[in-house]
C-alpha cells in the first residue's frame, strides 16, 4: 500500500505548486485594497520594480502624422544635401582630359553604391521603432531579414537617405539629356583654352556609338556600384554600428525636423531676397516638392503593377520631358541672340539661371538613376528588368528628341547667357 500512497502524495505535490503561484498572487492583489497598508508593504517591494522594464525602453510608436512630419522633414533635408552633392561632384569630375564627359555619370554611380548599401544593411536600423531585437540579428534567418527590410522601409531617417538623398544624388533626366547630346554631337568638353573649340562634326554612325558609350556606362557602372555597395553592407557587417533608438527618437528626429524645413524656410528667402548666384537659390526652392512627388507617386502606383515599377517611370519621364523643355527655352535661337545682345540685364541672366536651377534642382530631385536601377536589380524575372529598363530609356529619349531635337534640327542651339 505504500507505493500507491506515496504516488498520490507525489500527485498532490506536483499538483499543488502550478496552482500556487497563480492564487497568490490573485490574492495579494486583489486583497490590496482591503487589507491595512502596513501588513502589504512587504510585498509591494518586488512589485514596484516591474514597470521599470516597461517604462525603460519607451516603445510606444509615433502617431501617423508625427511619422509624417519626420519623414517629410528628412526628405526635405536630404533632397537639398543630395542636390548639392550632385552639383559639386559634376563640378569635380569635369576637367581638361577627363576620361569621361558626362559629368553625372560619378554622381549616378555614387548614389546607386549608397542605395545598394542602405538596402542590404541589417546593423544600422536593427532597433527596429524600439524593438527588443538587440540580440538577435536580421540574418539569424530569412523570416527576420524580410521583416526587417519591411519595417525598415518605414522609418523616417531610413526614407530620407534612400529616397531624399540617394534619389536626389542621381538624376535619371540628366543622364537622358547626356544620351541625346551625345546623339546630336553637342556634348560639351572641357578645355583648358577660355574658349572652347568647335567640337568637329562626325556621321551618324560616330553618334550612334556615342549614345550606345553614354547608356552602356551609365547603366552597367550604376548597377555594378548597387551591387559593389550591397557586398560591402555585407563585409562591413561586423562593424557596422546600429542607431541607437532613443537617441534617434529623442534628439535626431526633432533636430532634422528643425533643419529640414529650416533649410527650406531659409531657400524661400533666398528667393524673395536674391544672392548673387540666383542659380542656387531657384534649385533649393524645387528641390524638397519635387522629392515629395517622387515620393508620394512611388507610393501610390508602383504597386499596382510588380512586374513595372509605374511610379518611377511617371516621374522620370514627366522629369524628363520639363528638363527637354526648359533646354529649349534656354538654347533657342532668336531667345539666344536677345539674350546675348542685353546680356548685361540682370533680368534676363536671372530668367536663364532660374531655367538652369528648374534642370538642376527641379528636375534633378523628381528623376532618379538610383531607384531606377534597384528596381531593374529587384524585379523577380529578367526580363521584366530588361523590359522596364528599355521601355524607360526609350521612352524618356524619345520625348527629348521630339521637344530638344524639333528645336535643334531646325533653328539650331545657342550658348546660353548663363552657360
Amino acid at each position: 500500500m505504500t507505493p500507491p500512497d506515496r504516488d498520490a502524495t507525489l500527485s498532490e505535490t506536483r499538483a499543488v505548486p502550478p496552482t500556487a503561484p497563480d492564487v497568490s498572487p490573485r490574492r495579494s492583489w486583489a486583497a490590496e485594497d482591503a487589507l491595512p497598508p502596513t501588513s502589504e508593504k512587504p510585498p509591494e517591494a518586488p512589485v514596484e520594480s516591474t514597470p521599470q522594464p516597461r517604462d525603460e525602453p519607451v516603445l510606444q510608436p509615433l502617431s501617423h502624422k508625427a511619422t509624417q512630419f519626420y519623414t517629410l522633414s528628412y526628405l526635405v533635408f536630404f533632397s537639398i544635401f543630395g542636390t548639392l552633392a550632385r552639383l559639386g561632384l559634376q563640378a569635380l569630375t569635369f576637367y581638361p582630359g577627363a576620361p569621361v564627359v558626362t559629368g553625372v555619370l560619378w554622381a549616378n554611380v555614387g548614389g546607386s553604391l549608397l542605395m545598394g548599401f542602405f538596402l542590404e544593411d541589417k546593423n544600422l536600423f536593427r532597433e527596429e521603432w524600439g524593438s527588443p531585437t538587440a540580440n538577435s540579428h536580421p540574418s539569424d534567418n530569412n523570416e527576420a531579414a524580410k521583416q526587417h527590410k519591411t519595417v525598415k522601409k518605414t522609418i523616417p531617417l531610413y526614407i530620407g537617405l534612400t529616397t531624399g538623398f540617394c534619389g536626389c544624388f542621381t538624376s535619371f533626366s540628366s543622364f537622358i539629356r547626356d544620351i541625346f547630346l551625345a546623339l546630336t554631337n553637342d556634348l560639351s568638353t572641357p578645355s583648358p583654352s577660355p574658349s572652347n573649340d568647335p567640337i568637329p562634326s562626325r556621321n551618324g554612325g560616330y553618334s550612334f556609338m556615342a549614345l550606345l558609350a553614354v547608356i552602356l556606362t551609365t547603366v552597367a557602372l550604376s548597377l555594378g556600384a548597387l551591387i559593389f555597395g550591397s557586398h560591402l553592407a555585407l563585409a562591413l557587417d561586423p562593424i557596422t554600428p546600429t542607431f541607437p533608438f532613443r537617441f534617434t527618437r529623442r534628439y535626431l528626429d526633432p533636430l532634422f525636423g528643425l533643419l529640414g524645413w529650416g533649410c527650406w524656410l531659409g531657400a524661400v528667402f533666398l528667393a524673395i531676397w536674391p544672392p548673387r548666384s540666383p542659380q542656387s537659390r531657384h534649385g533649393s526652392l524645387a528641390r524638397p516638392s519635387r522629392c515629395f512627388l517622387r515620393f508620394y507617386l512611388s507610393l501610390a502606383l508602383n504597386a499596382r503593377l510588380p512586374a513595372f515599377p509605374l511610379g518611377t517611370f511617371v516621374v522620370n519621364i514627366f522629369g524628363t520631358i520639363i528638363l527637354a523643355m526648359c533646354y529649349d527655352l534656354q538654347h533657342v535661337g532668336g531667345i539666344g541672340t536677345a539674350l546675348g545682345a542685353v546680356a548685361a540685364t540682370s533680368s534676363i541672366l536671372t530668367s536663364c539661371q532660374v531655367l538652369q536651377g528648374v534642370m538642376d534642382g527641379f528636375c534633378g530631385s523628381a528623376t532618379t538613376i538610383s531607384t531606377w536601377v534597384a528596381e531593374l536589380n529587384g524585379l523577380s524575372k529578367r526580363r521584366y528588368s530588361y523590359f522596364y529598363g528599355l521601355v524607360s530609356v526609350a521612352v524618356a529619349l524619345g520625348f527629348f528628341v521630339i521637344l530638344a531635337g524639333s528645336l535643334g534640327w531646325t533653328k539650331g542651339f545657342v550658348e546660353p547667357v548663363c552657360g
